[in-house]
């Protein structure tokens, strides 16, 4: 198989790095070598969090170069247009319909940008916006949101139901197994825009 690419995006404190390892997890389970790289920002919580996560027969490097990602999987809106150049033709992107001000944003410099679906629909790309507040809400838990965005990319993986929530259940704490498998659900379930 040829390897696959996909960039884990979002704001600090959103669960990119635990999803990152979930999806780790899920190619090792099914006997892929994987390679991953993480790259924070400015901030812990609130400035931008990029990983990148490659699997396949073979993979050399972590690295997601321009052009090269078959996946963007973002948890905020504006987060998915600023890694839009990552994605390879024909890829698709996964977002999260959730908007994050930064700081730039905060204080006045710069306005948040309108209508970024629109945009991104607009450069020919595949987006499947979630719900993913929403959605895990109704799981139980807000800070589901990452397994509700990891069951969205699922649906579109080749990987089994089965090795996600293995991989899911070794990787959350014991007490939010339960919620985390429902939110897992819902997002692969989800049918939005």
């Amino acid at each position: 198989m040829s390897n696959v690419s996909i960039v884990v995006c979002g704001v600090g404190g959103q669960g990119i790095l635990t999803a990152s390892d979930i999806i780790s997890i899920v190619a090792l389970k099914d006997g892929y070598d994987v390679k991953k790289s993480e790259v924070h920002g400015m901030a812990q919580r609130g400035g931008s969090v990029v990983s990148e996560v490659r699997y396949g027969d073979k993979v050399y490097s972590p690295l997601v170069t321009e052009g090269m990602a078959d996946y963007i999987l973002s948890f905020e809106k504006l987060e998915a247009l600023r890694n839009l150049p990552r994605l390879k033709k024909g890829g698709s992107v996964i977002s999260n319909n959730y908007e994050i001000s930064p700081a730039s944003v905060i204080i006045g410099d710069f306005e948040y940008p309108n209508n970024i679906e629109d945009r991104i629909r607009a450069s020919g790309v595949d987006i499947t916006l979630v719900d993913g507040l929403e959605l895990a809400k109704k799981a139980g838990n807000i800070r589901t949101v990452n397994t509700v965005l990891l069951g969205a990319l699922a649906e579109k993986l080749s990987f089994s139901k089965e090795k996600w929530i293995e991989a899911i259940l070794e990787r959350v704490p014991k007490k939010t197994h339960d919620v985390n498998k429902n939110a897992f659900e819902l997002g692969y379930n989800y049918k939005g825009g």
